[in-house]
């Protein structure tokens, strides 16, 4: 199997946990096995990038401790944004203001360290702001998980541990071309309008808002 590595530079050894430590699934080596949307990671500013090509046996693949979030007859969107909150920065007042949903929340998280690769949705910086809306509870569940869809950044293949990055071949590296600039933006503004259409909407009480989940498990 290829994998592929969208950066702004060619990375031929892959380094361990070498990322940013607040990314969608802490500090690990992101990759895609669409070459599409590698090309569009590395085009995410005005600047060309560059696809990393790597190679990774399916025996090797296999033998891995994987955790794959988009298999939903295990895993639900709350697992996933149990992760996204547990690496990313919150604001003090943000926590202050909603520590018991983020206490309820964090009983979905899932050790990501525990496995060699995570599989799962790409979120990103500029999605940031819809998981904690839902945390807010000014959307509902089943509209968080369609902005995400919808945005449809990719999925990612984040390889945790040093054996499975280890394992990661390197073939080349190409430069994006130029019909990808602009691409990733536009995916993300799509997505965006979708979120401020639903915010902006009266509240769905047929849909289900956190503190509908809250309640339940209480009862």
């Amino acid at each position: 199997m290829y994998i592929y590595h969208g950066s702004k530079v060619i990375i031929k050894k892959p380094i361990p946990k070498g990322s940013n430590p607040y990314n969608d699934y802490g500090a690990s080596f992101y990759t895609t096995l669409d070459l599409d949307s590698a090309k569009s990671w590395a085009c995410k500013s005005d600047a060309l990038g560059y696809v990393n090509k790597y190679f990774l046996s399916t025996k090797k693949f296999d033998s891995f401790k994987i955790l794959d979030l988009t298999d939903k007859s295990k895993y639900s969107i709350l697992n996933w944004v149990a992760i996204l909150i547990h690496f990313k920065q919150l604001d003090e007042k943000f926590k202050q203001r909603h520590t018991e949903a983020l206490k309820w929340l964090s009983k979905y998280y899932i050790d990501v360290y525990e496995y060699d690769v995570v599989i799962g949705y790409r979120a990103d910086d500029a999605y940031f702001s819809f998981p904690t809306r839902f945390i807010a509870n000014m959307i509902a569940l089943e509209d968080l998980e369609k902005i995400y869809l919808l945005g449809d950044l990719g999925i990612q293949y984040a390889f945790m541990s040093k054996r499975a990055v280890g394992s990661l071949k390197f073939v080349d590296a190409e430069m994006c071309d130029e019909s990808f600039t602009g691409h990733y933006q536009k995916i993300v503004n799509q997505a965006t309008i979708a979120f401020h259409k639903l915010i902006s909407a009266p509240q769905d009480l047929s849909k289900t808002y956190i503190l509908d989940l809250m309640r339940k498990d209480n009862e």
